[in-house]
């Protein structure tokens, strides 16, 4: 003490030198409160010209992750900012090499503490403004996969910042980390499918091969998303059952999505009756075409309805068209009323739909024949 400030010996009390726990002086224990109260009130004044510092850069700029990453990092900036104060108070107590070196060593940990905060406001922020941004918008999924992302991403830095603590405070970390490999890779092997799976959900979420409400044919089965977890993709059919699927494998599966068709295309083969003439067929065949152009949503860039073939029993026209809808129920409603203009133009050519039909010849049994017996 002497030795640092030789002038506190002749301030101080003389009962107040005696030493007390820890190799601390009396006069020592009862300056530590004081100190950190003036590291505290010190810590609220310098955070707050920090701030406002930042504040005025903050203003010039035209983007809000400035603005609000410094709102949000309020506590911790005003925490780093006691933590520098300390530093500077720390040679006014003239504490002894071991002693010293302990505070130190606590200062630093808060001060990482308090960077790893201001590191976790910074993620918030993020993800805020990520979850907000046009991308997000158009990839309902993988924005639902952002908190994930983000607590996977606070472990991770949380776990660096642990053993970079425990290195400051002079534990041995290279066998806790040679530890940590094996333990983790037993774990990893352990728990394989599941890693697999959480993968899956990300590679769903960044690749968009499906989103929750789409209705989509995986495999051999239709039916609407209904959710897409971490371990597994829910489906409900169309008999309303719930067919889960482990998003390693939907990853590897062939998933055809139906809502993000543009257009749904209507496409059917009709058939007339063998006694419609050329005359009557052509009549049809444009009025068919016109009463396909004449639907609001036809997409007219392709239209065909053409004489296709003379069928077994019919005269075959094959009809196609698309139509700009992508609600199901719509496009029922639209081919609902296509085929029943088709059936009024074929009643009006006086002309009748054509169904499977078979003629029988029977031949005539010659007279000399008739009265013998197989």
């Amino acid at each position: 003490m002497a030795g640092s400030f030789p002038w506190l010996a002749d301030h101080i009390p003389a009962v107040l030198l005696r030493p007390g726990p820890f190799d601390l002086r009396l006069w020592q224990w009862l300056a530590l409160p004081v100190a950190v109260a003036i590291a505290w009130l010190g810590g609220l004044l310098l955070g707050w010209l920090v701030r406002s510092w930042f504040a005025r850069l903050a203003r010039r700029s035209a983007t809000e992750w400035d603005d609000a990453l410094l709102d949000r990092s309020r506590l911790p900036l005003a925490m780093a900012s006691m933590v520098a104060v300390s530093f500077l108070l720390l040679p006014l107590l003239a504490l002894g090499d071991s002693a010293r070196a302990v505070a130190e060593r606590v200062l630093r940990s808060a001060l990482f503490i308090a960077f790893v905060w201001i590191l976790f406001r910074t993620i918030d922020v993020t993800q805020s403004i990520v979850s907000r941004a046009a991308w997000a918008t158009t990839h309902p999924l993988s924005r639902s996969l952002l908190p994930l992302g983000t607590r996977v991403l606070k472990v991770g830095v949380l776990a660096v910042t642990a053993v970079a603590m425990l290195a400051q405070l002079g534990y041995p970390v290279a066998s806790l980390v040679a530890g940590l490999g094996i333990g983790g890779l037993a774990v990893a092997l352990a728990a394989q499918k599941t890693l697999e799976n959480l993968f899956g959900a990300f590679s769903i979420g960044v690749d968009q091969p499906l989103r929750e409400g789409d209705f989509v044919k995986i495999e051999d089965f239709v039916g609407t998303v209904e959710s897409v977890g971490l371990r597994s993709t829910r489906v409900r059919t169309l008999d309303r059952t719930l067919i889960s699927i482990p998003n390693g494998k939907l990853a590897e599966l062939r998933v055809e999505s139906y809502s993000a068709r543009d257009r749904i295309r209507l496409a059917c083969t009709l058939g007339l009756v063998y006694g419609t003439s050329s005359t009557t067929l052509r009549g049809i065949l444009d009025s068919w075409e016109r009463a396909l152009r004449a639907q609001p949503k036809i997409w007219n860039d392709s239209v065909v309805v053409r004489f296709k073939e003379f069928g077994q029993s019919s005269l075959d026209v094959e009809v196609m068209a698309w139509f700009l809808t992508q609600d199901w129920n719509e496009f029922q409603l639209i081919r609902q009323e296509v085929l029943l203009d088709f059936m009024g133009v074929v009643e009006a050519a006086g002309s009748s739909f054509a169904f499977p039909t078979r003629t029988l010849h029977v031949a005539s049994v010659p007279e000399s024949t008739r009265g013998l017996r197989v």
